[in-house]
């Protein structure tokens, strides 16, 4: 299916997810615009590495811009006419939110904020937002289902998750902003973050140095290839929500609403324990990792797992990478970008 002229706007465009889907996009015809602060919360050069790459698209260009000036977003939707919006734009990471409180307030709910103020001035056609498997906080009930609640976050960038989708859906309930929340569980593969796990454990295998590996490695966690992730996202652009016309105010259920608004896990649906993740990275460096094992930190939880049965049922999703795979796939990338 093509999509030409379609306008699309990727916010965090130079980060891992974002520079991924912006491929996606511009290969499927979008012309997309790819927006991103280039913060230095990691390595730029990586960020400008992934830009110059999606530059070579001719139906690509690249906004350097903040989402928390307000301003200059309400200046570049009057410009642009956005037909879809997906907004990747956030401070990640759950740790760092321990350290930095003040840096999740801004780019996750004031920065979020100030882009739906946009799309309510300046309508479009689909919101799509980054939430993620962190919202399920203290839940121990598994799999993970959107039709949960999720009321009991345990770090501040769960917290901030939790308040994107709250204030998305009385914005689509106030202003008809068709809208999606997509709760990620732990996306990993080439092109991704210094601050991720698979990344830091690559570095410091290849160097010879020790790995901290908390909760003595019996963590589990539903690792979810990136391009599983944005065959979703594509998928679901043109496929804006509508009012579930069924949604009962008696028993209600949190992952879709009377306004347009749905939500959606995108996960493996499969997780693994942290041990067997480190073992196959092993496999693929051909080098065995020197591990600290550690108790469980703060803010972290047991265990992840996503029930996507409504991405099955919507848009026939099947993640499609072993974990094996997705780790080789990593693990090439990273020896060609850093070693070669």
């Amino acid at each position: 299916m093509k999509f030409s002229n379609k306008q699309v706007l990727i916010t965090g465009a130079a980060g891992f997810i974002g520079f991924h889907l912006s491929k996606k996009l511009a290969t499927l015809g979008f012309v997309v615009t790819g927006l991103d602060n280039l913060n230095d919360y990691y390595s730029v050069k990586l960020k400008e590495d992934r830009i110059e790459i999606l530059s070579k698209f001719p139906n690509f260009h690249f906004l350097k811009a903040d989402l928390c000036n307000k301003e200059s977003l309400i200046e570049i939707f009057r410009s642009e006419k956005f037909d879809y919006v997906v907004n990747l734009a956030a401070q990640p990471g759950v740790r760092y939110s321990l350290e930095n409180p003040d840096a999740y307030i801004n780019s996750n709910i004031i920065g979020f904020q100030n882009l739906l103020e946009a799309c309510r001035k300046f309508p479009v056609k689909h919101l799509i937002f980054a939430s993620s498997s962190s919202v399920y906080g203290a839940n121990t009930k598994m799999p993970f289902s959107v039709n949960d609640n999720v009321d009991h976050p345990i770090s501040l960038y769960a917290a901030t998750k939790k308040a994107n989708e709250l204030v998305a859906h009385t914005y689509s309930h106030l202003f008809k902003i068709p809208s999606i929340g997509l709760r990620f569980f732990t996306v990993y593969g080439p092109w991704g973050r210094p601050d991720m796990a698979l990344f830091m454990f690559t570095k410091s295998i290849i160097e010879d140095k020790p790995i901290d590996v908390y909760n003595y490695g019996k963590m589990k966690r539903d690792f979810t290839y990136v391009d599983d992730i944005v065959e979703a996202i594509a998928a679901l652009l043109p496929k804006p929500p509508q009012p579930n016309l069924e949604w009962d105010s008696n028993t209600p259920d949190p992952s879709t609403s009377f306004a347009p608004y749905k939500l959606y896990n995108i996960g493996n649906n499969q997780p693994e324990e942290l041990i067997t993740f480190i073992n196959s990275l092993e496999e693929a460096l051909g080098k065995k990792a020197k591990m600290n094992l550690l108790p469980i930190q703060d803010g972290d939880v047991l265990a992840t797992y996503a029930n996507i049965d409504g991405l099955i049922k919507d848009i026939k999703f099947k993640p499609k990478t072993s974990l094996k795979e997705g780790i080789i796939s990593f693990v090439d990338w990273y020896k060609s970008y850093y070693l070669s």
